[in-house]
């Protein structure tokens, strides 16, 4: 399964503003034999249906605090519109996918956060139903996952960080690399007074960054969510921009291009 799948992470908003070139790069993939798993988040979405429903939501360590009202709202905005708006692009782009949740056949188990009393029903994934996603796979789809989870007795759903999520479904498939797909080309450090793409990073390096104030504002939360990913199998995080021709196939052939986070 290793050597002809990879799991790509992207949030909601930033596939809905990917070009149509991204989706048949995915399906020039698909025909030459190599499979995207995909994980999604939602965030922005989530958050304005809140606003609209007079909902209130807040974050605690860039954790959504999460009732069972959020959760209704988290569950029907990333399985409901979010994750069918992604494989009907897929679809029109010529490739096959399937539209799955954490919940449907168990995909994926969840525990309360260590924290869960700050931020309620947040889950940590304890297992992952690898099978479900190769048979999938196996009959032709591209599987498009939303991070709700499951209790392991069934009742009770977790809403689950997305990046998280994706560094738990990459581990237990057994894929070494991650593609997370941002609007960024990268992490750009300051080299001679210009901006560059940094090629390959340590986590060691990514904090200094953080705590030099090299990586600054909104980057912040993006590296530490590609750094979140590193996690059982999986030694390295490519971030890349979406926008980029023909970026999926580039990262997968070695094309120097995004930076490479690894352990």
């Amino acid at each position: 399964m290793k050597n002809n799948c990879f799991v790509m992470k992207c949030g909601g908003s930033t596939l809905a503003a990917l070009p149509e070139s991204f989706f048949a790069d995915m399906r020039g993939l698909q025909e030459e034999g190599i499979v995207t798993v995909i994980v999604h988040g939602g965030g922005p979405a989530i958050s304005e249906t809140l606003t609209k429903l007079g909902i209130e939501t807040e974050f605690v360590n860039g954790l959504r605090k999460t009732n069972e009202a959020v959760l209704d709202v988290v569950e029907m905005v990333l399985s409901g519109q979010i994750n069918k708006e992604i494989v009907r692009r897929i679809q029109l782009a010529g490739a096959k996918a399937l539209g799955l949740s954490g919940v449907d056949g168990h995909l994926i188990e969840a525990q309360p956060v260590s924290n869960s009393h700050e931020v309620g029903l947040v889950g940590d994934v304890t297992r992952v139903n690898a099978e479900l996603i190769q048979g999938v796979v196996g009959m032709g789809y591209i599987p498009v996952i939303a991070p709700v989870g499951l209790g392991a007795d069934g009742g009770q759903r977790y809403n689950i960080n997305a990046d998280t999520a994706a560094g738990a479904v990459a581990s237990h498939l057994g894929v070494e690399q991650m593609v997370v797909v941002t609007d960024v080309p990268g992490i750009l450090k300051t080299v001679d007074g210009e901006k560059q793409v940094l090629p390959v990073a340590t986590i060691a390096e990514i904090e200094a960054m953080i705590a030099s104030g090299e990586i600054y504002g909104g980057m912040i939360p993006k590296v530490r969510a590609a750094m979140q990913c590193i996690q059982g199998d999986v030694q390295e995080v490519v971030i890349v921009n979406g926008a980029e021709p023909n970026v999926l196939s580039k990262v997968l052939k070695g094309g120097g291009i995004g930076t490479r986070i690894v352990r």
